[in-house]
């Protein structure tokens, strides 16, 4: 049974549904369609049914209450082994939960499995398909975890987001995907690579699950999102819009039309120039950062990295320490122009990736789409809104300020309502 996570949360609370009964369903649509999706880098069906069990005979846990959910296999769990899609780490078996899986655990969710990750939440794919078409890639690096929604095996799962990790899997394979604040979510437990960019994130199926999840990840009471008036949206391209594909342009061009109809305040916003500097520099961050976070892996078993991921710690250990400070300031100083140039607008509105997932499954796609978002540390939401000319998703993205995830929250519940889903 395919329902949404407050859905599932509410019959379970009231009885109408068992938690068993709930994630019985969910194993049974992982034994459908796992052998040819393969979202999960591990999973243990027996855990998964005694903790539902469990939840079952005592009181309600939390606002989760019998939901289950997937962690990204870059996440420690107790019980399942934290691989990273490494060989390196192959066999790992940390002792205790992250801080977000023991929160989400708290609140009454069952955890069913792990997801398959890229190489080091980094740019090598694993073995993941794309639900929608298992041709094409479901992006990445939360390959499993988006993938893993979007085939009905959950209602719920944690990635992360480095570059593009949670938005870019999001559409393409037709999820809704938060990449909250930086820092929103705590990341002990985590495996960093670039410790000024990393965020933990998430992929539901719907704005109010995105919303309860976050509530539950930042230990905060859920409390239902707010009607709004119609909200001043801004419609931002960026230096980056003539390098997507037609689909995705025209995917953010038909929600303003649409928006503006439904009584939005739409204007063209356009960032200051020199943030179109700030790809290149979200990269010098991203490489001299993660040439230091796999110090141990470089030297003690640098032949269990993959190519790509080696090639990336030689660029980074190659920065001058100088134009890394550089980036950092060009960063900092951006984050704090960024509200300034939102013009009064809400959220803005912009693309979600540069279109439809690739065919095959050797490159997870383009972060340049989400990696200036994720420099400026404000929340991100991606909403699956649109279809391509093949037939697969294209995902719109809303992003605003540090800080200003309710309300965005708030705001994208108002655009989903209004937009819906692709038929």
């Amino acid at each position: 049974m395919i329902l949404t996570a407050t859905e599932a949360a509410r019959r379970i609370s009231s009885g109408t549904l068992t938690a068993e009964a709930y994630a019985r369903s969910c194993l049974e649509a992982v034994a459908a369609r796992e052998p040819v999706v393969r979202a999960f880098a591990a999973l243990d069906a027996e855990a998964a049914l005694r903790a539902a069990r469990e939840l079952d005979a005592g009181p309600s846990r939390g606002p989760l209450n019998g939901v289950p959910f997937a962690v990204k296999d870059v996440i420690d769990t107790a019980d399942l082994p934290t691989e990273m899609g490494s060989p390196i780490w192959q066999g790992y078996r940390p002792r205790v939960d992250a801080a977000c899986v023991a929160l989400s655990r708290a609140a009454g969710g069952v955890m069913l499995g792990k997801t398959v990750t890229a190489e080091l939440a980094y740019v090598a794919p694993g073995p993941t398909t794309n639900p929608h078409d298992p041709a094409h890639t479901p992006g990445g690096s939360s390959s499993g975890s988006a993938a893993a929604v979007a085939a009905g095996m959950v209602p719920l799962a944690l990635g992360t987001q480095t570059g593009g990790s949670v938005l870019r899997p999001a559409s393409f394979c037709g999820v809704v995907g938060l990449k909250p604040s930086y820092g929103a979510i705590a990341r002990p437990g985590m495996k960093l690579m670039a410790d000024s960019l990393d965020t933990i994130g998430l992929m539901a199926r719907t704005v109010e699950d995105a919303n309860l999840f976050l509530a539950v990840l930042t230990a905060e009471r859920p409390e239902p999102l707010p009607d709004i008036a119609p909200p001043r949206i801004g419609l931002c391209r960026t230096h980056l819009w003539d390098l997507a594909e037609p689909a995705a342009r025209e995917a953010v061009e038909n929600a303003a039309r649409r928006l503006e109809a439904a009584g939005a305040v739409l204007r063209d916003v356009a960032l200051p120039p020199d943030f179109a500097a700030l790809t290149e520099a979200r990269v010098t961050i991203n490489d001299h950062e993660i040439s230091r976070a796999l110090a141990w892996e470089w030297e003690y078993r640098r032949a269990g990295l993959g190519g790509r991921v080696a090639a990336t710690v030689e660029r980074g250990r190659a920065i001058p320490r100088a134009a890394y400070a550089a980036a950092q300031e060009a960063a900092a100083a951006a984050r704090a122009r960024f509200p300034e140039a939102m013009a009064g607008c809400n959220a803005l509105l912009t693309l979600g990736a540069a279109g439809e997932a690739p065919e095959g499954l050797a490159s997870t796609g383009d972060s340049r789409f989400q990696g200036l978002w994720t420099l400026l540390h404000g929340p991100a939401v991606g909403l699956p809104t649109h279809c391509g000319p093949k037939g697969l998703p294209v995902g719109i993205q809303l992003v605003a300020p540090r800080h200003a995830d309710r309300h965005l929250l708030a705001v994208t519940r108002w655009a989903m309502d209004r937009l819906g889903s692709p038929s």
